[in-house]
C-alpha cells in the first residue's frame, strides 16, 4: 500500500510531498529533504490494518 503524504523537514521548515509504503508496518529511515537535501529521519506508526496512525520527522542527530 503506497501512500502520498506530506511532511515537514525539522531542518528547512518546509513541507514537501513523498510517498510511504504502509504494507511494510511501523518504521524509521531516512529521506532526504526535497527542498534542502538534508537527511530527515521520518518514522511512521502503522496499525495492524495497515492505516497510518502517525507520521513525525527529525534531524538525524535525534
Amino acid at each position: 500500500m503506497i501512500e502520498a503524504v506530506t511532511i515537514h523537514c525539522p531542518y528547512c521548515g518546509e513541507s514537501f510531498e513523498t510517498t510511504i509504503d504502509l504494507s511494510a508496518g511501523s518504521q524509521r529511515y531516512i529521506e532526504d529533504c526535497a527542498v534542502c537535501c538534508r537527511p530527515i529521519e521520518v518514522f511512521l506508526r502503522v496499525d495492524d490494518d495497515g492505516e497510518l496512525l502517525d507520521i513525525s520527522t527529525a534531524t538525524d542527530s535525534g
